[in-house]
C-alpha cells in the first residue's frame, strides 16, 4: 500500500508542475500592465523602471517562473494590487470558507447520490425508482444558478425560512447557529450536480453487480437481501469512488456560480472579483490552491479505492 501510495503521489508532482505553467503563463498573456496597475497612469518612466526591475518583470520568462514558484511555495504570493494587501492570508481565509462550503455540499452530495443510486438500483422500474432516476437527471440538467435563484425565491424572499446570501448576518451574527442557517441553501445548490452525478455511476455498477453470476449464487446459498445488496455495494464502491472523488474535489474551484449568487466569501467569488479587478496575483494564488486541492484530493480518493480493492494496487 505504502509503494502504491507512493507511486500515485509521484505521478502528482508533474501534474501539479504542469499546472503551475499553465497557471503562470495564462497570467502572463493576459493583455495588461501589473506597473501601470500599481503606479497609476501617471507614473514617470523612471518610477516604472524601478519597479519593473524590483517585480523581476525585466527577467526573461523562464526567470520569472522560477522565481514566481519559489516564493509560491513558501506561501509568498506577493500583494494584492486592489487589495493592498499580502495575498497569502486573503486567499487562505477566502479558501477556508470555500472548504466550509464545499465540505456540506459534499456530504449533501455523497448521502443524497448514494442514496438516490441505491433505491434507482433495488427498485428500477417502481415508483421510487423512477423519481430518483429523474431527480439525478434533473441535477446534472439543470445550471446551479437556476436553482440557487429559485431556492432564495422560495425559502428566502417568500418563505423567509432562510437567508439569502452571506455567510454570516450584517448585525449580532457570527455564531455557528448563524453560519449554518447561510450554509443550507448554497451547500444544497452546490451539491445538486456531483449528487445527480454519483446516483447514476452508482445505480448503474449496482445493477451491473446485481447481474453477476456470484449474486446468484449468494441467493442459492440462501443469503438474506440485506446481506446480498451490502455485497453488492462493496463491489460497486471502487467503480464509484473514481467519479464520486473528481465530482466532491470540483466542488472547491467549481463553486464560482454558487458563492456569487449567494454572496459566500470564499475562493470563487475572490478570484472573480480579482478578474474584474486585474488583481492577478490573487487570481494566480487561487487557481494554484484550487488546483493542488483538486489533485491532492483525487490522490485521497485512489488510495482509498486501492484500500478497498486490492486489485487496483496490483494493477497500478
Amino acid at each position: 500500500m505504502i509503494g502504491y501510495g507512493a507511486r500515485r503521489l509521484a505521478l502528482a508532482i508533474p501534474i501539479l508542475l504542469g499546472v503551475s505553467i499553465v497557471v503562470f503563463l495564462t497570467i502572463k498573456i493576459v493583455p495588461g500592465d501589473p506597473v501601470a496597475v500599481l503606479l497609476g497612469p501617471g507614473a514617470t518612466d523612471l518610477a516604472r523602471a524601478e519597479l519593473t526591475a524590483r517585480l523581476g518583470l525585466d527577467q526573461p520568462w523562464p526567470m520569472q517562473y522560477v522565481s514566481w514558484l519559489g516564493h509560491a511555495l513558501v506561501g509568498d504570493f506577493g500583494r494584492s494590487t486592489a487589495k493592498q494587501t499580502a495575498v497569502g492570508p486573503l486567499v487562505a481565509a477566502a479558501f477556508a470558507n470555500t472548504a466550509v462550503l464545499a465540505g456540506a455540499a459534499a456530504v449533501i452530495a455523497i448521502v443524497l447520490g448514494l442514496g438516490s443510486g441505491l433505491v434507482g438500483a433495488l427498485k428500477p422500474r417502481g415508483i421510487a425508482g423512477r423519481i430518483t432516476d429523474g431527480f439525478s437527471l434533473v441535477a446534472v440538467s439543470v445550471p446551479q444558478y437556476s436553482i440557487g435563484l429559485v431556492l432564495i425565491i422560495v425559502f428566502a424572499a417568500t418563505l423567509h425560512l432562510l437567508p439569502s446570501g452571506g455567510m454570516t448576518a450584517a448585525i449580532g451574527g457570527g455564531g455557528a447557529g448563524d453560519i449554518a442557517a447561510h450554509l443550507v441553501l448554497p451547500a444544497i445548490t452546490a451539491a445538486l450536480v456531483p449528487a445527480g452525478v454519483i446516483a447514476r455511476v452508482f445505480r448503474g455498477a449496482l445493477l451491473e453487480v446485481l447481474s453477476m453470476d456470484f449474486i446468484r449464487s449468494l441467493r442459492a446459498r440462501g443469503f438474506s437481501s440485506t446481506r446480498v445488496v451490502l455485497h453488492a455495494i462493496h463491489n460497486a464502491v471502487p467503480s464509484v469512488l473514481a467519479i464520486a472523488g473528481i465530482q466532491i474535489a470540483s466542488l472547491l474551484g467549481g463553486v464560482v456560480f454558487v458563492e456569487a449568487v449567494f454572496a459566500w466569501p470564499g475562493i470563487g467569488q475572490l478570484v472573480y472579483q480579482s478578474i474584474t479587478q486585474r488583481d492577478l496575483g490573487v487570481i494566480q494564488a487561487g487557481v494554484l490552491i484550487s488546483a493542488l486541492v483538486f489533485v491532492l484530493a483525487n490522490l485521497m480518493v485512489d488510495l482509498i479505492a486501492a484500500a478497498i480493492d486490492p486489485r487496483l494496487r496490483i494493477a497500478a
